[in-house]
């Protein structure tokens, strides 16, 4: 994060359109970054303005963009431990990738398709595809000046080194080549290109080489130009032996570097003239047509296929490539120069992450804590008998995800239980949750799960889980084909004194134990009657055929979710045309949906306050007098990734408190199966609360939207400084 306030970068028009550039990276210090989102350079609005005015409305992928940025901004923070920040660079280039596979590949599309229509933002695809050449441009170079200036002399001084050629010693090299003759040489393929050998298809994201030759080979063929892939099977970094780094070193070396050292030992009898590596990203977004599928995973199957070889949208090269075989990489790709990215070291920083778990040093990383349990939670009571005292609220990563796994593990060996129901969006094949739903089938039990299989990037994982419950005998059910199934939902059946009782478990996160120790989520075990028959209905919606059932207590999508909201931020505002308290505070992973947004500045010009904590995107434009001044955005980037969806709704006297599977966006509240439920326990709804308001007077890690549609860090000052994820960790986590 930042140390210091950036100066406000100058602003020129362009289109209508304000600057997005920043100051130039080469002169700026490392620390400065106020990236701004993209707003039309229009005259502030009166208080009779029109809502829709696009000018109130911040680009979506601009915002996306700038929460990238923040993450990238925590590999300056020295609060953070120094592995860590390694970690949150490592992030930002993982975030970059998927931003361009996706995003980027769709607005290329649009602009292929020749489409110019644009959102409540008023900008066109060609205008946002601008926007972010010049935002990725910038902090990409940072990036690199961040890991070269920064991170890799601080590994350097604990004693942690990536050795580059010209660094190597005698000894070193010699292993280096003994390495490239038995690991690399036998899977490596290079190819010339000839009339014979069109320039190949190279795999998404993949390391390659591309190669200037001079000379005859042994088929009397003249040198030119040859491409020579990575070996996607080897790592991207190799730690030396212990005898061949320096005294108390750990020693890596890139497989870049061995490459490029023997490029001359793959074309023998040929002169390499020049050896650069470069990496192409390409469109990995899946296209599934509802009305023309029939079999959802076959369909899935046949598409992660294409996925690696979808069309280019970025060409990173390295920063020495010659002009002339960077612009040839391009023409191969269909790019254009806006598209070419120079950078200064690996191509492939994100495959560094194994660095994160060969480094055995734990003074250099976040200090392990043990998630706490509720005091009502015994080992030696069952726990469907606590859970039917009265609800349970687990708060993750501080609070243990384990109860949950307990319970279906619990209820699959239970001869009591009739038939559990599951809702899996991103969950590993060999996870306790799917063990235990293997194990419940088995027994004998009725086990029905739908399993959303378009969980982007985790389709073959969950194709895999998929038929693994199908062999052990459980239901399988893909959701609806228009509607990704995003609720996180759980339903027991279990026979109790003759009659037969509903348990069940609603969660703003995903099944998934490794995430529920870095994601920030709510979980709710409840056997509240009303809230179980809601979900039960929610389950047989999902499964069966018909028209929307009466359901009572959940909002769920895409049916009711998106009104109520709306309904609820109006009744806020009532509540405060009548001089009565109104406040809100919504917090959520994104902020885009128009309508939402329009409701929000409504009642803030109804006097509303309103408090907002998105951590990621946020379209909505705060401060502007008259619309939006009772408008506060915050944005918190930590240890752990905020992921709960919370709303709380001051409601006159009697306050409401909500939890949710669903971001205040349009595919969540138009495009999805999600649910949103009370927190009906008035001690549970009040502990929320102050989860809440510990988000909102955090000066440690807290990011403030302006007006302008920078960011800029919330500092302590003279105060005592506030990390809301500290307190937490400090009030739920075992104590030591």
């Amino acid at each position: 994060m930042e140390e210091s306030r950036a100066q406000e970068p100058s602003a020129t028009q362009e289109d209508g359109q304000e600057s997005l550039n920043t100051e130039s990276v080469n002169d700026a210090p490392l620390r400065v970054n106020r990236t701004r989102t993209g707003i039309h350079a229009k005259p502030t609005p009166s208080p009779e303005a029109d809502l829709n005015d696009s000018s109130l409305y911040f680009n979506r992928e601009l915002s996306h963009l700038q929460f990238n940025i923040r993450v990238l901004e925590q590999a300056l923070d020295t609060s953070h431990p120094l592995i860590n920040r390694l970690m949150f660079l490592l992030i930002f280039s993982s975030n970059l990738d998927e931003f361009f596979e996706i995003r980027v590949a769709g607005l290329q599309h649009q602009r292929m398709l020749g489409r110019e229509e644009t959102g409540a933002d008023g900008m066109t695809p060609n205008q946002v595809l601008a926007g972010i050449s010049r935002i990725a441009h910038d902090q990409v170079e940072r990036q690199y000046r961040i890991l070269n200036e920064s991170l890799i002399p601080a590994l350097e001084e604990q004693r942690i080194r990536f050795i580059r050629r010209n660094q190597w010693t005698e000894a070193q090299r010699a292993w280096v080549l003994d390495y490239f003759e038995d690991e690399i040489m036998p899977v490596i393929s290079p190819i010339g290109l000839d009339p014979s050998h069109p320039f190949p298809r190279l795999v998404n994201k993949s390391l390659n080489f591309i190669v200037e030759l001079e000379g005859t080979d042994a088929f009397g063929r003249q040198g030119g130009l040859a491409i020579l892939p990575a070996p996607r099977s080897l790592p991207r970094l190799i730690r030396l032996p212990a005898e061949l780094a320096g005294e108390g070193f750990t020693d890596y070396i890139f497989l870049s570097s061995m490459m490029h050292a023997h490029a001359q030992e793959v074309f023998p009898g040929m002169q390499v003239r020049g050896c650069y590596q470069f990496r192409l990203t390409r469109n990995a977004d899946l296209s599934v047509d509802p009305e023309e599928v029939s079999d959802l995973a076959s369909a899935l199957r046949g598409e992660l296929l294409a996925r690696r070889y979808g069309d280019g949208v970025r060409l990173e090269v390295a920063e020495n490539c010659p002009d002339d075989l960077a612009a040839f990489l391009l023409k191969q790709f269909d790019l254009e120069e806006q598209d070419l990215y120079r950078v200064h070291g690996p191509v492939n920083l994100a495959r560094l992450m194994a660095l994160l778990d060969d480094v055995d040093r734990p003074d250099l990383r976040y200090r392990p804590f043990t998630p706490g349990l509720p005091k009502n939670l015994r080992p030696d009571c069952s726990l469907f008998d606590t859970i039917r005292q009265g609800d349970v609220l687990l708060h993750h990563p501080f609070q243990s995800f384990t109860p949950i796994e307990d319970l279906m593990r619990e209820a699959a060996r239970d001869p009591s239980v009739l038939a559990i129901k599951q809702t899996l969006y991103r969950t590993g094949a060999d996870s306790p949750i799917v063990g235990a739903l293997v194990d419940a089938a088995r027994n004998g039990k009725e086990v029905t799960v739908v399993i959303e299989l378009r969980a982007r990037f985790d389709e073959a994982d969950n194709l895999a889980l998929a038929s693994r419950l199908q062999e052990a005998g459980a239901i399988v059910i893909y959701g609806v084909m228009a509607y990704k199934t995003h609720a996180k939902m759980m339903h027991i059946v279990r026979r109790e004194g003759g009659e037969l009782r509903y348990y069940a478990h609603l969660g703003t996160g995903n099944y998934h134990s490794k995430t529920a120790k870095l994601y920030t989520d709510y979980s709710l075990l409840t056997a509240n009657e009303t809230l179980c028959e809601d979900v039960h209905m929610v389950f047989q919606q999902l499964s069966g055929m018909g028209k929307p059932r009466n359901i009572q207590t959940l909002l769920h999508a895409p049916f009711v979710l998106h009104g109520k909201l709306i309904e609820m931020i109006q009744r806020e505002a009532k509540l405060a045309e009548k001089g009565k308290r109104a406040h809100l505070i919504i917090k959520c992973n994104s902020l885009t949906e128009p309508k939402l947004i329009r409701a929000l500045y409504s009642a803030s010009r109804a006097g509303v306050q309103c408090d907002l904590i998105i951590r990621g995107m946020c379209c909505l434009r705060p401060g502007v007098p008259g619309i939006s001044e009772n408008i506060r955005v915050r944005s918190i980037i930590g240890r752990f990734l905020e992921h709960t969806r919370v709303f709380y709704f001051a409601n006159g006297d009697k306050p409401e408190v909500w939890a949710s599977s669903a971001d205040f966006m349009e595919r969540n509240m138009f495009h999805r199966v999600e649910t949103c439920f009370p927190i009906l326990d008035k001690k549970l709804a009040q502990r929320v609360r102050k989860d809440l308001e510990t988000y909102l007077v955090d000066n440690c890690q807290s990011w403030i939207l302006c007006e302008d549609g920078s960011y800029q860090r919330n500092e302590s000052g003279e105060a005592a400084p506030i990390s809301a994820q500290e307190t937490l960790l400090y009030a739920y986590a075992a104590k030591s």
